[in-house]
């Protein structure tokens, strides 16, 4: 067999090989993206053990099976059932436009949304004080976005994107706690939280940054 009968049987060898390659290996797949739209759900949902990272994922309730999901992969409903009147108060004032805003309630409430967060995979004693730190850093969208208890009929704000970001807050470890989710206006939001601790070993800041996505109205 001569040199060039060689290089031509190799090129389709080689050729024919990257073709069986090809089809044996198929595309990295798209993650599926779940809409939450009623239920029980930890928006922010924190774990931490010594030593190791902070995660943040969606506790999603909402279905018979609790299931972590990445935030990325996850878009949480608001529905038009959430648009709500705003107390004319000046302590209100916050929150809307024109007297009305869309509101997942701090109380589980049928066909919404019942959004809160826990830390209770925070490890005992992992990091300093017990807590980490919650930080809105972020929000793009139509409208003001806003985090806020109620009491007696007056507000507590914990994030507000309409005063200017970042904005945080110092929640302690085993905390599940459910809060009112505020929203200007019907759109398209996507907030960024960022969650940080010190390490109590080595004073070592750890932290973990996600975006959440919210279809409102």
């Amino acid at each position: 067999m001569n040199t060039s009968t060689r290089r031509l049987l190799a090129a389709v060898a080689s050729s024919t090989l990257a073709a069986a390659l090809a089809v044996a290996v198929p595309a990295t797949a798209q993650a599926t993206v779940v809409e939450l739209t009623s239920g029980h759900v930890d928006i922010l949902d924190i774990d931490h053990v010594a030593g190791g990272p902070i995660e943040l994922t969606v506790g999603d309730d909402t279905g018979s099976t609790f299931v972590e999901r990445d935030p990325s992969t996850v878009v949480f409903v608001v529905p038009t059932a959430a648009y709500t009147a705003v107390p004319s108060s000046s302590a209100w004032s916050f929150l809307g436009t024109g007297g009305y805003a869309y509101v997942l309630p701090q109380t589980n409430t049928a066909g919404l949304l019942w959004a809160g967060w826990d830390t209770t995979g925070v490890a005992s004693g992992a990091l300093q004080f017990n807590r980490v730190t919650v930080k809105l850093t972020d929000v793009q969208g139509p409208g003001g976005f806003s985090v806020f208890t109620a009491s007696g009929g007056t507000p507590t704000v914990l994030f507000d994107s309409g005063n200017g970001l970042p904005d945080s807050l110092n929640v302690s470890r085993n905390t599940h706690a459910h809060v009112n989710w505020g929203f200007d206006a019907a759109g398209t939001y996507v907030a960024t939280f960022e969650v940080s601790g010190v390490r109590t070993s080595n004073g070592q800041t750890v932290s973990a940054t996600e975006e959440f996505t919210f279809e409102v109205g």
